[in-house]
Parts: structure tokens; C-alpha cells; sequence
């Protein structure tokens, strides 16, 4: 009976053992294929079409219409806006951390310099300009109603057609 009760104490330490192995950051543990890495995104999203749309001059609400609303905002330094994007994948192996961040400067409220790993793309002629497209869906064609409407034309109590 002792022998039984050791050999399951043995083996529930050693299961418990494996499931907070799990939990550890060493890098052997880090490299089984089984433990789950998640991806981890901290800060605003900036995106190179979000950043071509600032002009030098726009407004903070304007700004923040686009951007949204900083990740950093220093008290003493409230002309200074700061967006920060960081990306760390939890995939094995690879090492495609990205980091992005936009920097704004403010002079009496409008946008004075556009600092960061982003900039603003220079607008050239080949920039399509908007238009606006009209399209026009013709009427659709019933094929005699629905269901219930057939049953009882089916019937005889309604129109013939």
C-alpha cells in the first residue's frame, strides 16, 4: 500500500513539476513545441496612410481625429505629442519585434513638426483625387411573391397572373 501511494506521489509531483515548467521563462522551456507564446501589441496603431494624412498646421482635435489620442502626454511639456507602436510576436524562432512612433510638436495649438520612424509621404500629382460615383441598381423583377402568397393564389383565393 505505502509502495502504491509513493509511486502516485512521484508521479503527481513530476505532472505538477511539467505544468509550472510551463509557466517559466527559461529559454529551454521556451523552445518546447507545445507552450503557447501569445503576441503581444502595446500602444496606438499607426499605420503609413494614418501618418500621410497629417499636414503641418492641423489642429490637436484635428490630429486626434486621425491618430486618436496619444499614448504619452508629458504635463510639462504639453506642445509635445508622442505615439508609440510596439509589436512582439510570441511565434518560436523569429525575432520580428517592431517598433514605430510618431512624435508631434505643437506651436500655439497647431502642428509645428512631425518627428519618428513614420513620416508623411510628400503628395504628388499622381495622387488620385477623389470623385464621387453614382450607381444606379434597376428595380428587381418579383417572380410572383413569396410563399404564402403562391400557396393561396394555388388556392384559388387570390389574383390569377
Amino acid at each position: 500500500m505505502w509502495f502504491l501511494m509513493r509511486k502516485l506521489l512521484i508521479l503527481i509531483s513530476t505532472i505538477a513539476s511539467l505544468f509550472l515548467a510551463g509557466c517559466s521563462s527559461d529559454p529551454v522551456v521556451s523552445r518546447l513545441p507545445f507552450v503557447y507564446h501569445i503576441d503581444i501589441q502595446q500602444g496606438n496603431v499607426i499605420t503609413q496612410d494614418m501618418v500621410n494624412q497629417l499636414r503641418l498646421g492641423m489642429t490637436k482635435r484635428q490630429v486626434q481625429f486621425i491618430l486618436g489620442a496619444p499614448l504619452l502626454t508629458d504635463p510639462f511639456h504639453a506642445q509635445r505629442w508622442d505615439y508609440v507602436y510596439l509589436y512582439n510576436p510570441g511565434s518560436h524562432g523569429k525575432n520580428d519585434t517592431a517598433e514605430q512612433h510618431v512624435t508631434l510638436l505643437f506651436e500655439d495649438d497647431k502642428v509645428a513638426a512631425i518627428n519618428g520612424t513614420l513620416q508623411p509621404e510628400p503628395q504628388g500629382e499622381a495622387a488620385p483625387a477623389n470623385r464621387q460615383i453614382t450607381v444606379v441598381v434597376p428595380p428587381q423583377e418579383r417572380d410572383g411573391g413569396g410563399l404564402l402568397s403562391r400557396f393561396w393564389r394555388w388556392l384559388g383565393f387570390g389574383r390569377a397572373s
